[in-house]
């Protein structure tokens, strides 16, 4: 059988008003990882000045501030400098935005699965939770 060290990766970009996620954020994210949903790869901090310079703060520089708790990225600088840059023109000035990047735990193991039964995984596609969520209220009021 295929052992996948690692299933698929998604980057995320989550901002958040100051330079820092509020308690609530990191939360957030540590319940999803310690529940075994996700693997916490990469996270990084970063802040755009109002002129437009963006700043990058690691977890350990300011101790409990950016602090995940016990969880640490297994994966830190996956998100390299060209996906910061990237990410960062996203990000106002003024602003500041979390990179999180997780590995879905779930699709590791169903395309483990598929390979041991001779298939692979040839494509796939996310659709954002919002739309989902628009689509299934419009079906709903088509089924009422």
């Amino acid at each position: 059988m295929n052992d996948f060290r690692f299933g698929p990766a998604e980057f995320y970009l989550v901002g958040f008003e100051g330079d820092s996620p509020d308690s609530e954020t990191f939360r957030a994210l540590t319940d999803l990882v310690s529940s075994g949903v996700v693997r916490l790869l990469d996270f990084v901090v970063l802040t755009k000045t109002e002129d437009g310079e963006v700043e990058i703060r690691e977890l350990d520089e300011d101790g409990d501030i950016l602090s995940l708790g016990d969880l640490a990225p297994i994966a830190a600088g996956i998100a390299g400098e060209e996906d910061v840059e990237d990410l960062a023109e996203l990000v106002l000035p003024g602003h500041s935005a979390a990179i999180v990047v997780l590995e879905l735990s779930f699709a590791r193991e169903l395309a483990q699965r598929l390979a041991a039964a001779g298939g692979q995984v040839l494509h796939s596609e996310r659709v954002p939770a919002p739309v989902v969520n628009a689509m299934m209220d419009i079906l709903d009021q088509e089924g009422e």
